[in-house]
């Protein structure tokens, strides 16, 4: 498995294991078993000579990477980006612009949980208890609008890669060199995280093809999505046969990805809203040094959790009609989407231009070539 390492920066930007060995030193000035971004499985360093060789890294697409790379893209956001962009540095790029719109989306949604409670101290005694009860589910609704629609989206994407091989948010590190601002600056390292599939016109196909130098099938990865996809085994260009396939199924899957992310996300409002999340607000507390508050507030979640799921499939009591059974309706309809995109995915709608060799070619006939 490989690992990315935290970038930090300074004047002069550079890589490295740990922050204490940052200093305002040239990246070549730097010990050789001290510069590197990435780790494997292993434990084995990537030198100052391959990191420099190596364009792009791809990156095992794991919960553990995923969250390493969200951090250091969003420490990055708050921090070195904004930085740039304000001193009018030569190096701010559009990748800086597009990951610094991460911060608006995270502290507009603290602003907006904020802001259905914030004048609760205003009104009287029940008036408050009133408002505070709508406020907290709302900004309850918020968060779990959040988690739903980032997380939902494995639902498309994970299927679709165990079907077909194809892994359609498969990350890699890009590795450039910045601009020189000062004399003293050379060969600036500075580390992008991209997606294979990024772009869907021009994907980094290059990264899916193995090494042949270090002993590596070349065509491994497109001999097993081929496999996968029913396009035969054992083909001469495996990769020119697969490529068309592997766009349409990222095409696709994006497209379901999007569209049912939001139906998930409408699922985790209502499930936000269920009275018995009430019990919980209650007693609720973040003070782990009271332990009798802090444990009976987090039973109090797991009971108000479980019944709230309860609340929100079966409806609320004595309730009727569209009242009773528009949660568990939006609850199907959001599955129904994913199941619909997933299928569609794996639906080919281009026939295959090439077969095995031994279902085109007969042995015993003979052939007349013009």
């Amino acid at each position: 498995m490989i690992l990315p390492v935290r970038n930090y920066s300074n004047n002069n930007l550079s890589f490295a294991a740990k922050r204490s060995d940052m200093t305002k030193q040239n990246p070549d000035s730097i010990p050789e078993e001290d510069l590197y971004i990435f780790t494997t499985s292993h434990g084995k360093r990537i030198s100052k000579e391959e990191l420099k060789k190596k364009q792009a890294i791809l990156v095992d697409n794991t919960a553990r990477n995923r969250m390493a790379i969200w951090w250091d893209k969003f420490t990055n956001a708050i921090t070195m980006y904004p930085a740039r962009g304000l001193k009018g540095s030569k190096n701010s790029n559009f990748y800086e612009f597009l990951t610094m719109g991460m911060v608006p989306y995270l502290t507009g949604s603290v602003m907006l949980m904020s802001v259905f409670n914030s004048a609760n101290k205003f009104f009287e005694h029940r008036d408050k208890l009133n408002a505070s009860k709508l406020g907290n589910k709302m900004a309850l609704g918020v968060l779990f609008y959040g988690l739903a629609k980032t997380f939902s989206k494995s639902f498309v994407t994970a299927p679709v890669r165990w079907f077909t091989g194809v892994d359609t948010e498969a990350p890699y590190a890009k590795l450039c060199y910045k601009l020189p601002e000062s004399k003293n600056d050379t060969d600036i390292p500075s580390l992008e995280y991209h997606k294979v599939y990024e772009s869907l016109e021009f994907p980094y196909w290059d990264l899916n093809y193995g090494h042949e130098s270090k002993g590596q099938v070349r065509n491994a990865y497109y001999d097993k999505v081929a496999r996968k996809l029913g396009l035969g085994t054992h083909l001469r260009d495996s990769d020119q046969e697969a490529k068309p396939r592997i766009k349409e199924i990222a095409v696709k899957t994006n497209l379901a990805k999007t569209f049912s992310s939001y139906l998930w996300a409408a699922v985790g409002v209502g499930f936000a809203l269920q009275k018995p999340w009430e019990d919980y607000f209650k007693v609720a507390t973040l003070k782990f040094w009271k332990p009798k508050q802090f444990f009976k507030s987090l039973d109090t979640l797991c009971t108000s959790f479980g019944n709230s799921i309860n609340t929100f499939v079966k409806g609320p009591e004595n309730a009727k009609g569209l009242a009773k059974y528009s949660g568990v309706g939006l609850l199907g309809l959001a599955a129904a989407s994913t199941l619909i995109g997933i299928v569609n995915a794996l639906t080919s709608s281009n026939k295959p231009s090439k077969l095995d060799s031994a279902d085109i070619i007969e042995k015993n006939r003979k052939y007349v070539v013009n």
